[in-house]
């Protein structure tokens, strides 16, 4: 039995909701959260040396980080499902897709939200002018600027087809779903563009997807 070990408002919802798509029995055991840091409870570690989500065990093999959890899943459950077939330019953009999510798109919102955080976080009064105005300084010249490029890249993208990888629906929009909510709730990301908008109300609207909410429990980034 596969076992997820799921962090609240995490990247390990990706995997239940590719769970669901496979229809893949599972079990979820939940994870939450430092209420004042955010980070993972220390009891993760039990489960990979670094303490993070997602991580999934299947039987005596423990597989972490998103998108080996999905390539692993999909080639050991699929049969064929949610991935283009070998040696098609669909395949070559599902692959493309899959790591751009974790090594191009992510870094950006990642770091707006650690910035975000430097700006409202409790600090000395004589100290509190300078962070402010060196992350509003990052967020202004780099950071701001990189996700506009990223969000302007992938609406240009979703207009050539419906899904990232073509016209069919795969693991690699399961992967891309989480930069593209996390940049809905902080992001910026809104009705300007329509083609990424519209991929949020696709993917919310599958049924899978909808299970796997239920099964992970609230979704703040939703919000």
């Amino acid at each position: 039995m596969i076992i997820v070990h799921h962090l609240n408002n995490s990247r390990s919802q990706r995997v239940l909701w590719l769970l669901e798509e496979l229809g893949v029995a599972y079990e979820v055991k939940r994870y939450e959260r430092d209420a004042a840091t955010m980070l993972a409870p220390a009891a993760l570690k039990a489960v990979h040396p670094l303490g993070k989500s997602p991580v999934i065990t299947d039987g005596d093999t423990t597989v972490a980080e998103s998108g080996a959890i999905v390539e692993y899943l999909v080639e050991r459950y699929g049969k064929g499902n949610l991935i283009p077939p070998p040696g098609t330019p669909e395949r070559l953009r599902y692959v493309y897709w899959l790591h751009y999510a974790e090594g191009s798109a992510m870094p950006p919102l990642l770091l707006k939200l650690v910035f975000d955080r430097l700006e409202s976080a409790p600090m000395p009064f004589f100290i509190r002018p300078v962070a402010r105005a060196i992350a509003g300084r990052a967020k202004s010249s780099f950071i701001g600027p990189q996700i506009k490029l990223h969000l302007d890249y992938m609406e240009s993208e979703l207009a050539k087809s419906p899904w990232f990888a073509g016209n069919d629906f795969t693991a690699a929009d399961i992967q891309m779903s989480f930069p593209i909510e996390a940049a809905a709730s902080r992001g910026g990301l809104d009705s300007g563009r329509p083609k990424l908008m519209a991929f949020l109300e696709r993917i919310h609207a599958r049924p899978a997807y909808k299970r796997a909410l239920e099964k992970g429990g609230p979704y703040e980034l939703l919000s």
